[in-house]
């Protein structure tokens, strides 16, 4: 048995059979174990962004890791956005890079790179293999950490690879459940029976249906206000599910309603802060004088400690539902005319189908779509935890081999879809379920409301032109056909709807180029 045989079958023990891969030379052996160790679906992407990206997307809905396959430091480079926007959404990552032989890394050859110092700022471990011998523990320990919500990175020399491994002994990763301390609950409890303005804060497992069901009542019972995190990485929503709102992604209005409470409980998720700095701004979003109380950490059993707190406050142990004040049930009545964001989001809410998989990459555009979603059949949430933009295509490679029955739809912004383009061609080999909606506004929306923000009202020239993607126009149905994916465009409400009825009932991947009126 080669180190690399190893490296697989470790992975294999431990519950792994997906690989995301771009490889190069210094995989080979990697990729010819993947050969003689059945039991891993290796996927090609043709960029590492989509690798990191699917990687993210398949770990937030299954809940457990994918292999990540990368070729040297530039490799990990190109994959580090999509890595970055994983390590906010706690996702399950097991990457293995593959690196030159030991005695070749002082070599100075054309591709070496301090891997060690790159993976570092996303990877919550970073370990080197020095031996063929100890290569399974080495596995091992990195598909543990990852198992835990952390992104792992393993580096795998050649002369590792290749070496024979005289210890024959397959380890397999695993990990504990980690309960919330129980002084923890009675902390809150005390609190919460205080009568104290009081606001949870959820965020990780604590969005999932259980945990929004267990907090609702704990909202019934206490009056305590529920917010979720500005991104998460997965919430479950829709029909049957309670709704809460999220803290604002604007300052001045995150501040607004955090004003509003004197205690703020956190529940798998830190202390609040500004997504960016502003003049004459500040950092966190809370006062010294606002007091906070950990309920229990993302790596802990969060819905088990809400429905215990819920069974404590609530003598009732009845279910309860919330509903947003300001949502307005809108039925299935589908909008017409011209499209605009909200009409595009409008028929996404009425026509998505029970059990939709949602990426969501829309930024500006898709604004409406979460409070319209409330009325929306159940369905998963994914956004764009870290920032990067790029990520929602990719990801929603790794959600639809994650749940391969259950439709996929990637609510896209334009200008964020042409970084990791790539995604569409793997939709297309894999022959994904994914239907792609792009936001064609044609800008780079976001920035200029960030210059708002920084006062450059209106915008200058170089500061318009710059966002401006209309020199010329991307056509994305001559890209999306040319990755194999049929595309359409549309300009109303009406030809949306009928497009999209079409894409969700045919098999396969498909896009449809929304051209937004105005």
């Amino acid at each position: 048995m080669t180190g690399a045989e190893a490296v697989i079958k470790t992975s294999i023990e431990s519950g792994i059979n997906v690989c995301f891969t771009n490889f190069g030379t210094t995989e080979l052996h990697l990729i010819a174990a993947l050969d003689s160790v059945p039991g891993i679906r290796p996927v090609l992407c043709l960029f590492e962004g989509v690798c990191s990206g699917a990687s993210d997307g398949y770990a937030r809905m299954l809940d457990k890791p994918a292999m990540t396959l990368l070729h040297l430091g530039p490799g990990l480079s190109n994959a580090m956005a999509n890595l970055h926007n994983a390590k906010r959404a706690h996702s399950q990552m097991f990457n293995v890079i593959g690196e030159h032989a030991l005695w070749h890394r002082d070599s100075d050859a054309p591709e070496i790179m301090d891997l060690e110092t790159l993976a570092k700022p996303v990877s919550d471990l970073v370990h080197l293999a020095t031996s063929p011998e100890t290569v399974s523990q080495d596995t091992s320990n990195a598909i543990s950490c990852a198992m835990r919500g952390n992104v792992a990175t393993l580096i795998v020399p050649q002369d590792v690879q290749w070496s024979k491994c005289h210890n024959p002994e397959i380890e397999s990763g695993k990990i504990e459940p980690e309960l919330v301390e129980p002084q923890n609950i009675d902390k809150i409890v005390r609190l919460l029976k205080r009568g104290r303005r009081t606001t949870m804060i959820l965020g990780s497992k604590g969005l999932r249906t259980r945990g929004l069901r267990a907090s609702a009542r704990i909202h019934s019972a206490t009056g305590c206000a529920l917010v979720a995190e500005t991104l998460p990485g997965r919430m479950e929503r829709g029909l049957g599910v309670p709704f809460i709102g999220r803290i604002p992604y604007s300052p001045e209005l995150a501040f607004q309603y955090f004003s509003q409470y004197e205690s703020i409980i956190l529940a798998g998720v830190e202390a609040p802060v500004a997504f960016f700095a502003y003049q004459n701004g500040r950092s966190k979003l809370l006062t010294e004088n606002q007091q906070t109380y950990m309920l229990g950490t993302r790596y802990q059993d969060l819905e088990d400690a809400l429905e215990q707190l819920a069974d404590t406050v609530d003598s009732t142990k009845q279910a309860v539902s919330l509903s947003s004040d300001s949502h307005h049930n809108r039925g299935n009545i589908l909008p017409k005319g011209s499209l605009t964001p909200e009409k595009a989001c409008m028929v996404l809410a009425v026509l998505q189908p029970e059990g939709s998989i949602v990426v969501d990459e829309s930024v500006t555009s898709g604004s409406s779509y979460y409070e319209l979603a409330t009325s929306a059949p159940s369905h998963d949430w994914l956004s764009i935890t870290g920032g990067a933009i790029g990520q929602g295509m990719p990801c929603s490679i790794g959600a639809a081999i994650a749940c391969p029955h259950r439709p996929v739809i990637n609510l896209q912004a334009d200008g964020s879809a042409m970084y990791t383009v790539q995604a569409l061609w793997t939709q297309a080999r894999e022959g994904l379920n994914i239907t792609t909606l792009i936001c064609s506004n044609r800008t780079y929306n976001i920035l200029r409301i960030e210059m708002a923000h920084a006062g450059q009202t209106p915008p200058g020239k170089v500061g318009l032109d710059l966002t401006d993607l209309t020199r010329p126009p991307i056509n994305w149905v001559q890209i999306s056909k040319g990755m194999g994916v049929p595309a359409v465009s549309v300009t109303t409400a009406e030809q949306l709807a009928i497009e999209l009825s079409r894409a969700l009932s045919e098999p396969g991947p498909h896009l449809i180029d929304m051209i937004f009126s105005g």
